[in-house]
C-alpha cells in the first residue's frame, strides 16, 4: 500500500481508542501519520486485508509471506554494549556488540523513515506470573506483525489499564527499513538490535515474525536471572495429578509437537521461567513449526491451521480454493503458525504450575546414534544442557541447507542466551537438586543409520517411552550404562522393539555404528572445551569417557 494515499482504512475510527497515555514520542517516534493502537483481532484482520499484507485461507487464518527472510537472522543480532551489559553478556558468536552511538544513529534514522507512515502497537505483557511479569510494547510497520505480537504475549484486557500501560521494554519493527552497513556498522541490511539502557530494541530488514518473539525472549533471559529466575527455552505441561514435565530443545526437535499430550495440560510450547514458586509461561501464544503436520500424529496443533486467528508464514496457499498445502515447502522448509495458547483445548489457562517432576533434553541425531531415551544423572543433565547438542534443521536459521547440520547450541538455545551458559547451568543445578527431578535425554532424530540412511525415529515410540518416563513405568526397569556417554539406558519396554532401544542393533554395520559414536563423543569433548571455563569439575567429567578419546 502507498503510504502517502490518505484513504481510510477500516479501523481508522478505532485508531486510538485505546492509546496508552505513555505515547510514542518516548520512544524517539513523532511525526507519524497515524498510530492504530491496541487493534483486536478482527480488526487487524481488516487492516492486514485492506493493505494488500496477507491472504485469507480457507476456515479463516491469516497466511502471509516474509520475504527474503524466511527464518532468523541470528548472525545479524546484536547487544548494545554499555555500562550494564559490559561484564554481564557473554560476548561472542551469539551476542556481537554495537556501540551505543551507532544505535542512536541507527535508532534515528528509523524513526525519520516512520515520519508520515502509519504503524500499529500491542501493549502487552511477557510473562504470566504477576510477581515477573514485564509490561513491553510492540511497535509495527505492518499490521499482521501486531496481530503476531498480540497472539504471542499476554494480552490486557482492560481499558483502563490500556490506557495507564507503560512499558519496561519496547520493540521497534520496521522491515521496509534497511541499514547501510558501512554507515551503521551492521552486518547487512538487516538488524536486530537489543539497548539495555534504553530498554528499546530495534529491528529493520526482515518480515519475519519470529525475530520479535525471540528478542523479547532474549531480553528476559539477561534480566530474569538478577530477579532469581531461570530463563528458559523448552515447553511444559502437567499431569492430572500435578507432576510438571519441561521439555529442552531446539527448533526441530519436537518441543511443540511433544508437550501438546491429550492427557496432559499445556502450559507452553516454547519460552518459561523457572521460579521459587514453580514454572510460568512468558507467552500467551504458541509459534510451531507446520510444514508436513499430520492430523493424526499432531491433531491439536493441526487443527489451529484451521482457525481464524492464526498466522501462517510462508504456508503454500492454493489461490482460488484457498485451501493449504502443508507438505509444500517452496517457500521454505521452516513454515511457521502462530496462534493462541487457548486453541490447544488442554492447555492450563493460570500459565503457571509447581516445580518439575520430570526434565527432558531433546535432541534431533542426525547421526543416528544417540538412543531414543537416556536416563541421566544430575551432572550428566548439567553437562548435556550447557551442551546443547542437536542437528538444525532446513528452514529454522538463513543459511541452512536441506541436510541436517550437526550444532552444539548451549542451553539449547545459544542465539538467545546472554549471560555466560554457567549462569544458567549453575540455577538448573540447583533446582534440579532441591526438587530431586529425574532427567531424561530423549532423541527425536535418526536410527538405523545417519541422515540419508536411516530413518526418523517413530513418533509413536518417542510418544510411549515419554508416557512411560513422565508416569514413572521407567523407574524400575532395567538399564545398561552407555560405555561412551555413561549414562541409563532401558534395555526393554514394553510396546516399544527392543532393538530401538539400542541404536547399534539398528545398524547394518556394529563397526559403522561405533566409527560415528566416537566421533560424535571426540565433538562432545572438543565443544564444551569453548564452554569449561567457570564450570564445576564434576560437571565437566559427567561427558563421554576416555573411550571416546581414542576415536
Amino acid at each position: 500500500m502507498n503510504p502517502y494515499l490518505d484513504l481510510p482504512s477500516p479501523a481508522q475510527p478505532e485508531a486510538g481508542q485505546l492509546a496508552s497515555i505513555y505515547g510514542l514520542a518516548n520512544h524517539g517516534l513523532s511525526n507519524l501519520h497515524r498510530v492504530y493502537w491496541n487493534l483486536p483481532t478482527a480488526s487487524l484482520y481488516e487492516e492486514v486485508v485492506f493493505r494488500g499484507e496477507a491472504r485469507i485461507s480457507h476456515l479463516g487464518p491469516v497466511v502471509v509471506t516474509t520475504g527474503k527472510h524466511t527464518a532468523r537472522a541470528a548472525a545479524d543480532k546484536f547487544v548494545v554494549r554499555e555500562a550494564s551489559t559490559e561484564n554481564q553478556v557473554w560476548w561472542g558468536e551469539y551476542n556481537r556488540p554495537f556501540s551505543a552511538e551507532k544505535f542512536s544513529a541507527l535508532h534515528t534514522r528509523m524513526a525519520g523513515f516512520l515520519q508520515g507512515r502509519d504503524v500499529f502497537v500491542q501493549d502487552c505483557y511477557a510473562g504470566a506470573d504477576p510477581e515477573y511479569r514485564m509490561p513491553i510494547r510492540i511497535v509495527t510497520e505492518k499490521a499482521w506483525h501486531s496481530l503476531f505480537a498480540r497472539n504471542m504475549f499476554m494480552k490486557i484486557r482492560s481499558t483502563e489499564a490500556l490506557k495507564r500501560h507503560v512499558p519496561e521494554f519496547t520493540v521497534i519493527c520496521a522491515p521496509s527499513f534497511h541499514a547501510s552497513p558501512i554507515i551503521d556498522g551492521t552486518r547487512t541490511e538487516t538488524f536486530i538490535i537489543i539497548n539495555f539502557s534504553q530498554r528499546l530494541a530495534i529491528i529493520g530488514g526482515s518480515g519475519y515474525g519470529g525475530e520479535i518473539k525471540k528478542t523479547i525472549f532474549t531480553v528476559l533471559n539477561f534480566l530474569l536471572p538478577a530477579e532469581g529466575v531461570l530463563p528458559m527455552h523448552c515447553s511444559a505441561n502437567v499431569g492430572p495429578d500435578g507432576d510438571v514435565a519441561l521439555f529442552f530443545g531446539l527448533s526441530g526437535t519436537g518441543k511443540t509437537t511433544l508437550s501438546a499430550d491429550p492427557t496432559r495440560s499445556l502450559i507452553g510450547d516454547d519460552e518459561h521461567g523457572w521460579s521459587e514458586s514453580g514454572v510460568f509461561n512468558f507467552e500467551d501464544g504458541c509459534y510451531a513449526k507446520v510444514i508436513r503436520l499430520s492430523p493424526e500424529a499432531e491433531p491439536q496443533i493441526h487443527a489451529c491451521t484451521r482457525r481464524f486467528g492464526t498466522i501462517l508464514e510462508n504456508v503454500v496457499l492454493d489461490p482460488l480454493s484457498r485451501r493449504l498445502d502443508l507438505n509444500d515447502d517452496a517457500l521454505t522448509e521452516n513454515t511457521r503458525g502462530a496462534y493462541p495458547l487457548d486453541y490447544i483445548e488442554n492447555y492450563l489457562p493460570p500459565k503457571m504450575a509447581g516445580h518439575p517432576r520430570n526434565v527432558v533434553f531433546l535432541t534431533c541425531d542426525a547421526n543416528g546414534v544417540i538412543p531414543p531415551i537416556a536416563r541421566l544423572t544430575p551432572d550428566q543433565a548439567i553437562y548435556h544442557f550447557l551442551s546443547g547438542y542437536t542437528s538444525k534443521i532446513a528452514g529454522t536459521e538463513i543459511g541452512l541447507g536441506a541436510e541436517p547440520e550437526i550444532t552444539f547450541s548451549t542451553c539449547f538455545g545459544g542465539p538467545f542466551m546472554v549471560r555466560h551458559p554457567y549462569a544458567y547451568g549453575e540455577m538448573l543445578k540447583a533446582r534440579l537438586m532441591k526438587h530431586d527431578i529425574t532427567c531424561w535425554l530423549v532423541n527425536t532424530g535418526w536410527t538405523g543409520g545417519p541422515f540419508g540412511v536411516g530413518k526418523r525415529i517413530g513418533i509413536r515410540h518417542t510418544r510411549a517411552l515419554l508416557e512411560a518416563a513422565l508416569t514413572a513405568k521407567l523407574k524400575n526397569v532395567e538399564y545398561r550404562i552407555d560405555p561412551v556417554f555413561g549414562f541409563e539406558v532401558p534395555l526393554a519396554f514394553e510396546g516399544v522393539p527392543p532393538q530401538i532401544l539400542d541404536p547399534a542393533a539398528t545398524w547394518p554395520s556394529r563397526e559403522d555404528y561405533d566409527r560415528k559414536y566416537r566421533a560424535l563423543a571426540a565433538r562432545f569433548i572438543e565443544n564444551f572445551k569453548l564452554i569449561k571455563d567457570g564450570c564445576a569439575e564434576n560437571v565437566a567429567q559427567a561427558g563421554p569417557g576416555s573411550v571416546a578419546g581414542g576415536a
